[in-house]
């Protein structure tokens, strides 16, 4: 008997997922997307070995309705302005054994589902995603970048998601102790705000001629910005009794041992060389790109569950707080 999947989303770890999970002659998928049109039924996906594997999708639809009720389990692959959205839209085709869960968990798949779900709907979620993904041609064709070697994962009301996890991404997973292990980072969520913060909170509104390469140009300012936000947050996973090993400090992550020395690893990171900030070009130059996914996900979605964690427990945050504010205050404007 097939083990069937619903994806939820159309960008590219929805489409790695998808092709790489469908390839398995044990697994039925099926897709809701805003775009299924844009789909086709065999998509290709070619991992970092050269496979391709050429996967037939059940049923490709916009409609919750028509993919949900079948799901053995659901797989939300969303930025985080589509999460809660769409576990509204779906909630009422769910059944209460269906497994439900989001590829990464940073930014906010817990608190939108333990707002929205019923109290025992099993729940899953991976505290870094499954894969690295790149899409090629929408809807047809993307690229499975690279593996990984374990799969950290956070369960609630579990029963077989556990052992169906493994067997469906064929890697060895470790389970997290609570929600909040894999819910709280201090990867994109402080790592990204801080380094905005510190590149534009006094921006003039003038541009520049070049656009600034993100990680390349990281400045010790930055890093002391960053760290002093991540002792906030390390106060926070103190206080919840999280493992300082599911949740490592940013220095204790990059194996560094101050601002500088984070600084000179930041800059030397392989994977991050080559990365823009996220800016506009204009008649008169580059800008900052307040709508980037950089700051729509990043600060309502991501340092926004930080900081209300923090205020919930009484802890001091002004680092974060200010950053918060700051970030907050250019994506509504």
């Amino acid at each position: 008997m097939k083990t069937k999947v619903c994806i939820c989303g159309g960008g590219n770890l929805a489409t790695v997922c998808a092709g790489f999970l469908a390839a398995q002659e044990t697994v039925a998928v099926s897709l809701l997307t805003r775009k299924p049109q844009a789909w086709v039924s065999e998509v290709e996906v070619i991992d970092p070995d050269g496979r391709c594997f050429r996967s037939q999708l059940q049923r490709i639809s916009d409609r919750p309705e028509d993919v949900v009720p079948q799901a053995d389990l659901v797989l939300l692959c969303l930025p985080g302005f589509g999460i809660e959205p769409t576990l509204m839209a779906i909630k009422p085709y769910l059944s209460s054994t269906t497994a439900v869960g989001s590829v990464v968990s940073s930014t906010g798949f817990f608190f939108f589902a333990h707002k929205h779900l019923p109290a025992q709907q099993p729940l899953f979620g991976f505290q870094r995603v499954p894969f690295i993904a790149r899409t090629e041609v929408y809807g047809h064709r993307a690229h499975l970048l690279g593996y990984k070697k374990e799969l950290s994962v956070a369960f609630e009301n579990d029963s077989a998601g556990y052992s169906i996890l493994e067997n469906l991404f064929r890697t060895p997973i470790r389970r997290l102790n609570n929600f909040y292990e894999a819910s709280l980072t201090n990867s994109n969520p402080i790592l990204h705000t801080g380094r905005l913060f510190t590149l534009w909170h006094d921006w003039n509104g003038e541009a520049i001629a070049t656009p600034i390469r993100f990680y390349e140009e990281w400045t010790d300012e930055a890093s002391a910005c960053i760290l002093a936000m991540d002792d906030e947050l390390m106060s926070l996973t103190r206080k919840l009794g999280i493992d300082e090993q599911a949740v490592p400090s940013l220095l204790t992550y990059y194996e560094s041992t101050d601002a500088p020395s984070l600084t000179h690893k930041i800059r030397s990171i392989a994977a991050f060389q080559g990365i823009l900030a996220p800016m506009c070009q204009t008649s008169a130059g580059y800008v900052p790109d307040f709508n980037s996914r950089y700051f729509i996900e990043d600060f309502p979605f991501g340092l926004r569950f930080i900081r209300q964690l923090l205020h919930e427990h009484e802890l001091p945050c002004p680092h974060v707080d200010e950053v918060y504010a700051w970030g907050m205050q250019k994506v509504r404007s």
